[in-house]
This record gives C-alpha cells, sequence and structure tokens, in this order.
C-alpha cells in the first residue's frame, strides 16, 4: 500500500499502478470512458482573448481610420455635416468590414488546428491503440518514442536511452536523461553544534524541487529527443505543470505577417500621398481659383478621400483567408500567414524521399543471404538452389498476401529464418488488423512493419516469437549511429545453439552493420568476415540499392550478462554478419507530374534522405528528378566541404542528390541554398528535423506520419504527406500575391478618375466633375465587392509556367503604379471627363461658357437650371467611372493573359460584384433618398448608350497593351535560342 504521504515519484513500479487505479496493460476502454466523462478531456482551457469590443475598437483607431476622423470634424466646423457624416460613414463601414474578416480568418485558423490532432499511443485492454491525445485520462499507460510530443504529465515505468526536450518548460536547450527509477529527494533538518534538532512530532522537511527536474517524470509540452519508454499518465489537461503555467497568460497576441505589415505600409505612403495632394488643391484653390477657404477646404478632403484605399486593408484580410482555406481544401494546412507570401518567391525544394516522393508503403521484396557453396546434392539435383536471393511475393502489410519462396535446401531456410526473426524482434512496429472494413494498419514504423510482415509470411508467429525471446535491453536507432540493437533472452531457443544465454541482433545501414562485424554467417557456422566475403556484401548491396531498393542489413552477436552491461558502442562491436533485407517503396503516381511542374516553374527540387547513395539515385531517376548525370553528395564527403565550397556545389552543379544525410547536414544544406540567395522549402517528419525547418523559410512538415516537433516548427503541414501537395501549395501561394496585386491594382486606378475632376478644376477653371460623396460612393458602394471577387480568383492558367518572383520584389511596385494609375487610371479619367463634357455639349455649353457659370456653381448661388444640368453631368461622371471598373474588373484578371482566354464561370463573385455595381450605380440615380444625398440626377437614354461603350473600350486598349506585352516576350525567348 503506497503512503499517502510519498510523492509519486518516490514510489514503485506496483505502487505507481496501485496509486493511480491501473495495470501494466493499462485501463479498460470502458473504464477509460468513464474517467474522460468524470474529469473532461485532456484540453487546456481556452486562453483569454481580447474582448471583441476592444478589438473592435482597434479598427476604428488605427492610422487610416484617425486621419478619417480629423477629415470629419473638420467638414463639421466647415458648416459641411453631410459631407462630416458620409466621412464618419466611411470608418464605420470599414470597420465593421475588416472586423468581420479578421473574425472569419481568426475562426477558420482555429478550425483547421482541430484538422490534425495529435496523436497518442496507449494500452487499452492490453492492446496498444493510437488516439486523439485529448481523449488521455488519468492511469493511460503510454508508450513513448522519439519524436513524440508529450500531452500528459506522467510517471516512467520503463525506459531505454531516453532523452527529453523539456525547453518549453524550463528553457534548457539540451535533452536530458530521463530513468524510471523511484526518487528519493534530500531531507532538510535544522542542525546546531554539528546536530539535528527536531523537537517532539516534527518531521523533516523535503527538499523543494521543480517538477520538471525529477528524473522519472515526463511533463506535458517536452518531446522525446531520443530512446524510447513507457509511462503512466497522472495530470491532464488544465492539471498539468503545463497547464498550470498556461493558465497565467492572459492575452493572445498574434504577430503580423509580413504581407500585412507591406500592406499597411502601402496604406501609410498612399495616405501620405493623399494628404499631400489635398494640401496642393487647398492652396491652388484659394490663391489661383480665388475660391473661399471652406470651400478649398471642402475640396482638399475629396482629395484626401479620393485617395486613401479604404478597402484596402479588409481585402487582403480576406484575400488571405479565402487563400488559407482554399489550400487546407488540397491537404496543405498553413501555420503561418506569412508562409502565404514566401511560397509564391520559392526557388528550391528540399524534400525527404520516403513517404513524401514515395508511398511510404515499405514491403520487403528480397532476403539476400551469404552464398552457400555448392553441396555434393546441389550438384546433382539443379532445383535445390544455392542462390544468394530469396524472393518474398506480395505487396502491402497484409501477411497474408503473399509467402516467402524458401528454397529446400535446410542451411538457406535455416540462415532464412533466423534472418527474419531476428529482423521482427528488433523492431517497435505493431501490425493491427480492423475489421470494419477488414484491412491490416502498421503502427510505428513502416520499414518495421514490413519487416513483419516478411517474418508473418514466413509463418512465423510474432507473439509466440516476443514471447519465447524476450527483450532485455534496446538501443534506439539514431540518425548517427545508423543502427539499432536488441538484446534478446535466447536460453529456450533451439534455432541457433548459443553456449550464452543472450543474444544480441542489430540492425541498420548495411554498410554501417558491415563496419562492425569480423564473423559472417555461412555454411551453418560463423566464419572470418575476409575481404572478398566483404567485397560480397557490398556487391549485394550496391546491386539491390541500384534497382531502387532500401537495404537494411541484419548482424548478432552472442553473449552472457555483459550484454547487458556493456556501453552502447562496445556491445555494438564484434558482430556476426547475416544478411541483408531488400525493400521496395513504390514511388506516388502523381510526383513525376509534379516535379515536372516544379522543372516548368523555375524551382529545383533536391532529394535528400539517409537511404544509400544508390537507392536515392535510383529512385530519382524513376521519379524525373534528375535525367543524365547525377552526382551523389553523401553527408561523409559534405563533412570534407568547407561552407564556400559547399555554396558553388548547390549554386553550379546539377543533378545533385543528397543521401545519408544527417540533420546536421540537412541543416547545413538549407544554409547554403540561403546564403546564394534561394528561398528554401524543406520538408522533415523527425523530431531531428526540427532545426533545418525553423531555418528554411519555408517548413514543411508532414502530418501523417511527422512528429509534433517536426509539425510544431513547420510553417505549412501536408495532411497527405504527397510532394504534390507542395506543388499545389506553392501554385496557391503564386495565386494569392498575384490577387492581392489583381485588386490593388482595380482599386488604385479609379483612384486616378476621382482626383481628376478636382485637378481639373484647378487647371481649366471648371467645377469638379465629380462630389466628394460620389467619390465615397465608388469607394465603398460600388468597389469593395468587386475587388473581393478578384481576391478570391483562382491561379491563372499558366502560373506555374513561369519563374518565381525575385526575394526583393515589392508587393506595390513601379510596374504596378504604372498600369494601375498612368494606364488604366488614365483611361478611366479620360472617358469619365469626356461623359461630364458630353452633358454640358449636348445643353450648348462650350468650354468657355462653362468657366463663366463655374463661380455661381461653387458658390452655390447658380440657377436651377444649370444646377440640374451639373448634377446631371456629375451623374455620368460616376456613373461612366462605375462602367468602367465593370471593364477594368475583368482587365484585373491578368497584367499579360487575354481576358477572352480566361474561364468566365470560374469564379461566381465576379458577376455578384458587376450585378452589386450595377444595382448600386441605379439605386444612387434613380432612388430619391440616395439622388438627395448624393446630388445625382437622371440620364437620358442616350446617355447610357454611351456608357455601354466604356467597358469594351477599356477592355480593347488594355488587350492591345497585353498583345504588345505578349509579343515582347515571344521575342525575348527567341532571342534567347
Amino acid at each position: 500500500m503506497p503512503s499517502l504521504h510519498q510523492p509519486l515519484w518516490a514510489l514503485s513500479f506496483e505502487e505507481v499502478y496501485e496509486s493511480l487505479s491501473t495495470a501494466a496493460n493499462g485501463l479498460s476502454q470502458d473504464e477509460a470512458r468513464e474517467r474522460l466523462e468524470k474529469f473532461g478531456a485532456n484540453e487546456l482551457p481556452e486562453l483569454a482573448h481580447r474582448p471583441l469590443w476592444l478589438r473592435f475598437a482597434d479598427q476604428l483607431t488605427h492610422f487610416m481610420a484617425l486621419l478619417l476622423w480629423v477629415a470629419g470634424i473638420l467638414a463639421f466646423i466647415s458648416r459641411t455635416p453631410e459631407l462630416g457624416w458620409a466621412v464618419w460613414a466611411v470608418i464605420w463601414i470599414n470597420a465593421i468590414f475588416s472586423f468581420s474578416q479578421e473574425f472569419q480568418a481568426e475562426k477558420a485558423l482555429s478550425a483547421l488546428k482541430k484538422v490534425l490532432p495529435t496523436q497518442v499511443k496507449v494500452y487499452r485492454d492490453g492492446e496498444l491503440k493510437e488516439i486523439p491525445a485529448r481523449e488521455l485520462v488519468r492511469g493511460d499507460v503510454m508508450q513513448l518514442e522519439e519524436g513524440d510530443r508529450i500531452s500528459a504529465d506522467a510517471r516512467l515505468i520503463s525506459a531505454e536511452s531516453l532523452y527529453l526536450d523539456v525547453s518549453v518548460m524550463t528553457g534548457e536547450s539540451l535533452p536530458v536523461a530521463r530513468s524510471p527509477s523511484p526518487v528519493s529527494l534530500r531531507e532538510a533538518v535544522p542542525v546546531r553544534g554539528g546536530k539535528t534538532i527536531l523537537r517532539q512530532g516534527e518531521q523533516p522537511l523535503e527538499e523543494k524541487v521543480n517538477p520538471s527536474e525529477i528524473t522519472n517524470l515526463v511533463l506535458a509540452g517536452s518531446t522525446v529527443a531520443a530512446g524510447r519508454g513507457v509511462a503512466v499518465v497522472y495530470a491532464t489537461g488544465a492539471q498539468t505543470e503545463f497547464g498550470q503555467v498556461a493558465h497565467l497568460t492572459t492575452v493572445v497576441k498574434r504577430e503580423p505577417s509580413t504581407l500585412e505589415i507591406q500592406v499597411a505600409r502601402i496604406v501609410r505612403i498612399i495616405t501620405a500621398i493623399a494628404i499631400g495632394m489635398g494640401l496642393i488643391v487647398f492652396l491652388l484653390s484659394y490663391l489661383l481659383i480665388g475660391m473661399d477657404a471652406t470651400e478649398s477646404f471642402i475640396f482638399a478632403i475629396g482629395i484626401i478621400v479620393a485617395n486613401v484605399p479604404e478597402g484596402l486593408l479588409p481585402t487582403v484580410t480576406l484575400a488571405l483567408a479565402l487563400g488559407v482555406k482554399r489550400m487546407a481544401r488540397r491537404n496543405a494546412l498553413v501555420r503561418r500567414l506569412s508562409a502565404v507570401e514566401t511560397l509564391s518567391a520559392t526557388t528550391v525544394i528540399c524534400t525527404d524521399k520516403t513517404g513524401t516522393l514515395t508511398k511510404n508503403e515499405m514491403t520487403v521484396r528480397y532476403l539476400w543471404l551469404p552464398p552457400q557453396p555448392p553441396s555434393n546434392t546441389a550438384s546433382t539435383n539443379p532445383d535445390i538452389s544455392t542462390k544468394a536471393l530469396i524472393e518474398i511475393t506480395g505487396a502491402g502489410y497484409d501477411p497474408t498476401n503473399g509467402k516467402v519462396n524458401i528454397p529446400s535446401d535446410s542451411k538457406i531456410a535455416w540462415k532464412a529464418k533466423i534472418l527474419l526473426i531476428g529482423s521482427a524482434l528488433c523492431s517497435n512496429a505493431r501490425l493491427v488488423h480492423l475489421n470494419a472494413p477488414s484491412r491490416w494498419q502498421e503502427i510505428g514504423d513502416p520499414t518495421e512493419a514490413a519487416l513483419l510482415v516478411a517474418a508473418a509470411k514466413a509463418e512465423l508467429n510474432l507473439e509466440n516469437l516476443q514471447k519465447q525471446y524476450p527483450r532485455l535491453r534496446e538501443i534506439p536507432f539514431d540518425s548517427r549511429r545508423l543502427m539499432m540493437t536488441v538484446v534478446l533472452n535466447w536460453q529456450s531457443s533451439e534455432l541457433w545453439a548459443n553456449e550464452s544465454p543472450h543474444l544480441a541482433f542489430t540492425k541498420g545501414a548495411p554498410l554501417e552493420v558491415l563496419k562492425h562485424c569480423h564473423l559472417i554467417l555461412r555454411d551453418g557456422e560463423a566464419q572470418e568476415l575476409t575481404h572478398d566475403y566483404w567485397d560480397e556484401v557490398v556487391k549485394a548491396n550496391d546491386d539491390l540499392a541500384r534497382q531502387g531498393f532500401r537495404v537494411l542489413g541484419l548482424a548478432a552477436r552472442k553473449g552472457g550478462q555483459e550484454l547487458l552491461d556493456l556501453k552502447a558502442e562496445d556491445l555494438e562491436q564484434d558482430l556476426i554478419f547475416i544478411g541483408l533485407v531488400a525493400m521496395f517503396d513504390p514511388p506516388r503516381p502523381e510526383v513525376s507530374k509534379a516535379i515536372a511542374q516544379c522543372h516548368q516553374a523555375g524551382i529545383k527540387v533536391t532529394m535528400v534522405t539517409g537511404d544509400y547513395g544508390l537507392t536515392a539515385e535510383a529512385i530519382a531517376r524513376q521519379i524525373g528528378l534528375v535525367s543524365e548525370q547525377v552526382r551523389v553528395v553523401t553527408g561523409e564527403s559534405m563533412g570534407h566541404l568547407s561552407d564556400a565550397q559547399l555554396q558553388q556545389v548547390v549554386k553550379y552543379r546539377f543533378g545533385l542528390v543528397f543521401a545519408r544525410m544527417s540533420p546536421e547536414h540537412k541543416l547545413r544544406l538549407v544554409q547554403a541554398y540561403k546564403d546564394i540567395g534561394e528561398i528554401v522549402a524543406v520538408t522533415g517528419d523527425g523530431v531531428n528535423d526540427a532545426p533545418a525547418l525553423r531555418a528554411a523559410n519555408i517548413g514543411i512538415a508532414m502530418g501523417q506520419n511527422g512528429t509534433d516537433v517536426a509539425r510544431e516548427a513547420a510553417d505549412i503541414v501536408l495532411t497527405d504527406d504527397n510532394f504534390a501537395t507542395i506543388v499545389v501549395a506553392i501554385e496557391q501561394g503564386r495565386a494569392i500575391y498575384q490577387n492581392i496585386r489583381k485588386f490593388m491594382t482595380y482599386i488604385l486606378a479609379s483612384n486616378v478618375p476621382e482626383v481628376v475632376p478636382f485637378l481639373g478644376m484647378v487647371a481649366f477653371k471648371i467645377p469638379p466633375a465629380l462630389t466628394i460623396l460620389q467619390i465615397l460612393a465608388v469607394d465603398l458602394g460600388t468597389d469593395m465587392v468587386p475587388a473581393l471577387a478578384l481576391g478570391a480568383e483562382s491561379p491563372e492558367a499558366g502560373i506555374m509556367d513561369r519563374p518565381p518572383r525575385p526575394k526583393q520584389e515589392f508587393l506595390l511596385n513601379i510596374p504596378l503604379l504604372l498600369r494601375a494609375y498612368l494606364f488604366l487610371g488614365a483611361i478611366e479619367a479620360v472617358l469619365s471627363m469626356l461623359g461630364f463634357m458630353i452633358v454640358w455639349w449636348s445643353y450648348g455649353y462650350s468650354l468657355a461658357d462653362l468657366q463663366q457659370v463655374t463661380p455661381a456653381i461653387l458658390s452655390h448661388t447658380a440657377d436651377p437650371t444649370v444646377t440640374t444640368i451639373y448634377r446631371q453631368a456629375t451623374t455620368m461622371t460616376l456613373a461612366a467611372i462605375v462602367a468602367c471598373q465593370v471593364g477594368n474588373l475583368f482587365a484585373c484578371r491578368s497584367d499579360w493573359s487575354s481576358v477572352f482566354r480566361q474561364s468566365w464561370s470560374n469564379n461566381s463573385l465576379l458577376w455578384l460584384g458587376i450585378s452589386v455595381e450595377c444595382v448600386a450605380l441605379f439605386a444612387f440615380i434613380d432612388f430619391p433618398p440616395f439622388r438627395q444625398v448624393f446630388g445625382t440626377a437622371s440620364l437620358a437614354n442616350w446617355h447610357w448608350l454611351i456608357l455601354l461603350a466604356c467597358p469594351p473600350i477599356l477592355i480593347g486598349v488594355e488587350e492591345l497593351r497585353k498583345l504588345l506585352l505578349r509579343n515582347q516576350r515571344r521575342g525575348n525567348v527567341k532571342r534567347a535560342f
């Protein structure tokens, strides 16, 4: 019975189970369900966010909003309350829209987090199962492996070379060792004169320690850096140490993405330009035209309102949210919004092979055994094979699908059985048969699962083997040794006579295993590993690797108690080489096309794998990654290169494949690419990949087979672990970036015809062709929905046929400004001013006549007839701008492709935007309350006919520009050849 006063870490293993009301084989499903209902899910309570009203207030107090508040106040001071209310309405409309879009985007990103719940391995009803981490309960027995993120506080029961990354809790950068032994804390007692002083009834005080420092506890938030272990959960959710720390956090602040920072900078620049232009108009109208200060000030406000891009920020927010949702539907979860912008500039992808370029469905195809010397029987009976290669049929993880074609020669059959048993017992994977639907599922490493399947195909009972040869010790695989070793109790074995009670099996990279061998199993006995035998094994390994097989070597060592006591590096010495296992992981069928797309898009693809070089080269050729000469760079050879030499290799050499790469090599490769100016995307799935994922411009983690550590370090998570999804994500990233540029062009183009009327007033001394309220009608009444439609555009045809955009390219660059202001905006300005003058000309007014009535119009003393004509003329200007923006909507769908080559049906928001524009325009003109507010008047039928010509005129001129641009590009291509 455990003491009530003893902490959990001081209890023995039996007492731990008793105190938590559980057992070594875990809880039953019913008991776990009851505890889940009683204590709740293993989740932290939602952290407190800023109140919604404060977040809404942010939308009313940013730089642009403050500017408009001041403009509204000044409008009231100048006795134009309708203008003041209109300007303030702009603030509220923009705030409501921005807040709603930010709220929707936040909800979308929050929902995406639930798509990939953390999985944990626990024993339920005596079977190892994977369950969502939120279903963990007190008393669950967890299995921990390298790369796992620990989701609850637990007490270790067993551990093998277990190291944890506890940096989340302590800031300690190096992994710390953990062991399952009970911990006894030192007692603290008062001492005087060298003697302890304790009054009657007093107990010694125990030393105060931090739970994160206790060596047999594993705490939520930490990750397994190396090794394996089994632990019993004692705290979940808010009761964990991590939960108590998280409870102290009351505010979560989202850092703005680089894209949002750049857009905010653009808004500040344009706003500064608007203020400057407003000041110039005020001075010119007051000093040159002779308008009074109030009227001049009103028109200056008009210039400011015309230039301020009120809808830009909310449209960017929505474009990002729509893009993230679209990418999620294509199996790419974006964890950081800044990744969207960076994706559009990616120039290099460093990708793993297994599971990303291949299916990660390992199947053992061949066993290789050291060839038997021909026996007398074999010489007379050709049916008895002495070949070294044994074929295994079938594919996938179904052990009933296929068999091991073992020859009838007893010695070969005996060695094959040792090879299969040793490989299966030196594995930590599990095979589970599911009933609905009936199928086999692997739990753990797919390579190890394939070894279990191969053993089962040879009619070996895995459960019986594990009971007959219990594991006494394990040295886990790591990326430096490239080996794994287990020590088994071999006393009951009749398969391989052993004068010692124990047998160690070591499996791993064939050449690494071979380096630690001095004997080889041939002709039924262990013989000296001569140079000829060594070359024989190397040749067999290379032959299999050239065919694209992943090859593992297996060796053994006999011994007694020393096998349990030796250090890891000493245990894996003096081995007996047994044979090779060749397995095949077929390439994903869609990968070849995806790689071809990358090459077409100017993106380099580099394979970075821990596999043998010849295997990597064979797969690279199969998928079209390389075509002619291939240079395989191994981690060992990279170690001999300086940083400058490595940069020269990745810059000027083609057909590169990086093999036998450790995490340190991978990190160094990423840095080399970045140092020569490349934008690097890196895939990773292991805990040791986290540094490279963080160092890359874009870190991409695997969602299915990736570790929690890798997913936390990544910017993007692939839910299908598929390389083709990376290409889709880059395509979507390019599309989002282009869409932002499209609606920026659209919004900025309409600013020109809004400003020109006031410049024309100053230059030609005519009344302004547009009123300030009519400007607001365009900016917020008709332009908003079409701009959103451009933000929701699908990727353009041919978007992956262009090279990546330059890293240093600004979102708002000179070509965009020239096209928006001096081309599209200029066309709109000419057509709208022409519409204004056509109305005056239709009533017989020349330019000189118009200049004569201008003072009366500006002072509001013109006779009713002139006022009516003026209202109709400004209405014509307003309608012409809206009509031009309809054409501009189609023109901005691409900056080089013809509008007639684009789909007219793949974006329903386009037609909704046009409908909103038209309905809003008719409402402003014909709905009496709006007509009174915006100072509009009815138009004649022939006016509408003129307006119908505006969209095709703008589209036609833009099509001519695009044609010239395409011809110029073709000419450059021809000259290049």
